[in-house]
Formats: C-alpha cells, structure tokens, sequence
C-alpha cells in the first residue's frame, strides 16, 4: 500500500429499498467504474491494497458494504438477503452512479454475488475477477441439501441453516476472539476439524498459524461485527437452497472475460471444468491461504492490473 494512503470516507447511499455504506475513490477516473464486493465475515475495508493501484490505472472504484454489514442496512426478514436482493443492490448502485455496466471484482461470498451478476444481470457486467471461490455449478439437488449430504449437519454452511441462531449467539459472544483466530495464514496442513468449525474458531484460546493482518486494522472488522452482530451476515448462507431455485431459470454459462484467482493453500479447490460454464476465463494461482487480497496484495494487484490491461 502507497505510504500516507488513507481509506475513502463512506457514504450512505439509498439503493433498492436499504441504505449502503459505499467506499469511493478515483472520482476524477468517472467512466471506468470497478465495483468491489467483499466476502464473509469481511468489509469493505478489506480491498485497501487494492484501491491506490486502481486508482492509478485509471479506474472509478466503488466499494460497497453490503447489506448485513457495517453502516449499511440490516433488514430482520431472512429472506431479504437472497440473490435477487443482493444483486439488485448492486444493479441499483450502478443506476444510481448512471452506469450502464462495470467490472466487478468479488472475494469468497462477494465473488458468489459477482457470479450471480453475470447470470441475473449480464447487460451490467462487463469483465469479472473472482478471487477464491469458483463458479458454483448449480447441481440436480439445492446447496444445503447436497452440503449436508456431502459433508454432514457440522459443515458450517449446512449448521448455519438447520440451527438458526446457535452459531450467531457465539459469535456475537467472542467478536474479537472470533475474527482473531480466523484471520490466519500459514495454518498447519490436514488439520482435522470436529464439530462446527466456526463455533470452535470463536470458542479457541489459541489461534494457528500467523496473523493477516495488524491489530489496528483487525479493529475495524471487530468494531464493524460488534455493531451489526453476525447474523445478518449469516442469513447470506440461509438462503443458499432459495438461491438454487432462483437461479433456475437462467442460462448456467457466463460469456464475460473473466480472472479467476485461487489461493494455493486455501481449503476451496479449484472448479476442474469451470471453462464448461465460464469459456472466456483466465485461472491463475498464487501461494496464499483464503485472505489472498490482504496476504499477497502487491502480487495480486499486478495480476489484476496485466490482465485488466490486456
């Protein structure tokens, strides 16, 4: 990051029927809007590697908290946070930008909702960079269903669904401890998870492997956490089989240039077909674990910037 580089200062912008913290920088780049979309449990501050070399290249960068996070709105209704409303979050802060269409750049869950753009909404999408997670191949059975088959009731993904509200009070109840422990790098390989691995990482006294990032910026998510709790976050993940059935009507191949990133020490692996669903793609590597924006920042900001330049 460029020495005295201070993060934008958010504004609240009303968009599809809530109120989005967005983060703003390289006005002066109007025309070329990249959108940023963060993954759980993440924030807008986690793209601040990002920003100056964007900036930079000549890039308009517009980063969202999404809804469930930080200042921007926690609808109660479960069901509010659907891919539908997610995406539509996104169409909207386009119209409201008088944007006809962007590059968007998603990590973990904020590439799921990129990957959604590009099927709900293609006219808007124009390039894509994902970062850890793969096109998700829309199977004969719903995602919860098949987690839970595939990996049983502790996978968090599947717990989340079928113990609402258990996972969330120990979260909320170990914020710090929580973000502390999961924000790791260079964690021992073949570690045997028992139980709901989200609720052991909150309960742990001792954290592996090595910090990602400084307790100062660790501060923002925990102060982010403390104030919204974790389950608007979370109902992202309860409406997985929703977004199965969502996604049913509409064609599964992305055509937009793609980048797709993956950590090389990351627990996601790679999608072996993913050039059957997304033709147009690049698939690169670096040796990182899941936080790879924050881990290796100036390696991936230059992959990002060669291929944008392409």
């Amino acid at each position: 990051m460029t020495k005295n580089y201070e993060f934008p200062t958010p504004t609240l912008i009303s968009v599809n029927g809530v109120k989005l913290e967005v983060f703003e920088a390289g006005q002066e780049n109007m025309g070329r809007p990249i959108v940023l979309c963060h993954g759980w449990p993440e924030h807008a501050f986690s793209w601040r590697y990002q920003v100056p070399s964007l900036v930079e290249a000549g890039y308009h960068v517009i980063i969202p908290n999404q809804r469930g996070y930080g200042e921007s709105s926690c609808p109660k209704e479960v069901e509010k946070y659907d891919i539908e409303y997610l995406t539509g979050d996104l169409v909207a802060l386009l119209d409201y930008y008088q944007y006809k269409d962007a590059i968007f750049m998603g990590h973990d869950w904020g590439a799921s909702v990129v990957w959604s753009m590009a099927l709900l909404h293609p006219e808007r999408v124009s390039k894509m960079i994902n970062l850890c997670l793969p096109y998700q191949v829309r199977g004969d059975k719903p995602w919860i269903d098949f987690m839970e088959e595939v990996f049983g009731n502790d996978y968090y993904f599947v717990h989340f669904n079928k113990q609402p509200g258990v996972a969330d009070t120990i979260l909320d109840g170990n914020v710090a401890q929580f973000l502390h422990n999961l924000y790791r790098k260079n964690l021992p390989s073949q570690r045997v998870v028992k139980g709901m691995e989200m609720i052991n990482l909150a309960k742990a006294s001792k954290p592996l492997g090595e910090p990602v990032m400084s307790d100062e910026d660790l501060s923002i998510y925990i102060a982010s956490f403390k104030k919204t709790g974790f389950t608007p976050s979370i109902n992202w993940y309860r409406n997985l089989n929703r977004n199965w059935h969502l996604l049913g009507n509409v064609s599964p191949i992305i055509h937009q240039s793609t980048l797709m990133v993956y950590g090389e020490k990351d627990v996601i692996p790679p999608l072996p077909n993913i050039k059957d669903f997304v033709p147009n793609i690049d698939v690169r590597s670096l040796d990182t674990c899941h936080w790879i924006q924050e881990e290796r920042p100036e390696e991936l900001n230059k992959m990002i910037l060669e291929w944008l330049g392409k």
